[in-house]
């Protein structure tokens, strides 16, 4: 029986693929010949994708990436995506471009920007200098979408349509990310019966740190900016993709993202020069910056709450969709935030009972 159940969902699975791929098809084809469909490796949300081989008109053969989803037919162009991809593209910050979408359907036609992500280059990194010179390029990508995008610079009708805009880390966001993980992994995933006083230590903890973090001025975050997220093309592109849940937040929080990846590990020497390099770009930008100490006392903190979030992520991954990929990043990542919270004694009974459920 559980043998059938398997097969049956195997079966359904191909089934909806196959519809998939000739509703694509269908799409595509209102303005473009078809050679080739293939579908790409997923990435950790629900999308698929698929790279689209095309004869386009007189530009002869070209490949382009097709993101299907959800429909979306009751908001059509006004869904996240779309939105926050007009507002980036059109204050210059790369972003793929849209061609074309179908909302019945729930598929977007997007250019192809190769299979290089940031991560991917820095496997070939030979030397510190040109470890540091990639990040920079991402570090402008990013200073550029702090200072070109925000509330100051959009149109008023762009606000109103943006849910971002009116979106932001507050106290009572971070804090709910802060819950998610431990239900998610201490409670679900490891099976933690935490005591209540642990827990108060828990939330009496980061109930400072998030209402440190909620107190400080904001920029429109992406919001998931890390080295997965940047695609790096032949031409030297910087393109930042899966912006769609962008809001405002603390210009920390995309830079702890960054540099406290959970993918890659930067020594700290080399995070101490980026977050100076970002800090310098933002000045250049006209944008203020906070004194260096305080700076730095927020980027860690914001990497703490951060590098928490991602964590929960990972294991509802397994939790909610039988999926465990990501459960081999949670050390580094729970490592990123040991470390920074031994920096700060107040702190010091926080980690202790993190670090008691995780590792005891």
């Amino acid at each position: 029986m559980k043998i059938k159940t398997v097969l049956d969902e195997v079966k359904s699975a191909m089934d909806a693929q196959v519809r998939e791929e000739q509703g694509m098809q269908t799409f595509i084809e209102r303005s473009r010949a078809i050679q080739s469909i293939e579908k790409m490796p997923g990435d950790a949300s629900t999308r698929r994708y698929y790279r689209i081989k095309t004869r386009d008109g007189d530009q002869g053969l070209r490949t382009l990436v097709v993101m299907a989803m959800e429909p979306f037919e009751e908001r059509g162009g006004s869904i996240p995506f779309l939105c926050i991809q007009k507002h980036l593209r059109r204050n210059g910050v790369d972003v793929p471009e849209v061609l074309d979408f179908d909302a019945r359907q729930g598929f977007i036609l997007l250019e192809d920007l190769g299979d290089t992500t940031l991560l991917r280059s820095l496997q070939d990194v030979a030397d510190r200098a040109q470890e540091r010179l990639f990040f920079e390029k991402a570090i402008d990508a990013v200073v550029n979408l702090h200072v070109a995008t925000g509330p100051i610079h959009a149109d008023e009708v762009e606000k109103n349509v943006i849910d971002g805009f009116k979106l932001r880390f507050d106290e009572e966001k971070l804090l709910w990310e802060v819950n998610f993980t431990i239900e998610h992994f201490y409670e679900k995933h490891l099976q933690r019966n935490i005591t209540v006083q642990d827990r108060k230590i828990m939330n009496d903890g980061f109930k400072r740190i998030c209402a440190e973090l909620a107190a400080e001025p904001t920029v429109f975050t992406h919001r998931d900016y890390h080295s997965r997220n940047i695609m790096v093309t032949g031409s030297g592109r910087y393109a930042m993709i899966d912006f769609q849940d962008a809001r405002m937040g603390p210009a920390q929080y995309d830079l702890a993202s960054l540099l406290r990846d959970s993918y890659y590990q930067l020594d700290e020497a080399q995070i101490h020069h980026l977050t100076r390099y970002y800090m310098e770009q933002m000045k250049k930008r006209g944008a203020p910056v906070q004194d260096e100490a305080r700076f730095d006392r927020l980027f860690d903190l914001m990497a703490v709450q951060r590098n928490f979030k991602a964590i929960g992520s990972f294991a509802s991954f397994l939790n909610r969709r039988g999926n465990p990929a990501y459960l081999k990043f949670i050390g580094n990542t729970f490592e990123n935030i040991r470390r920074n919270l031994l920096k700060y004694p107040e702190f010091s009974r926080l980690r202790e009972v993190l670090y008691h459920y995780y590792y005891f």
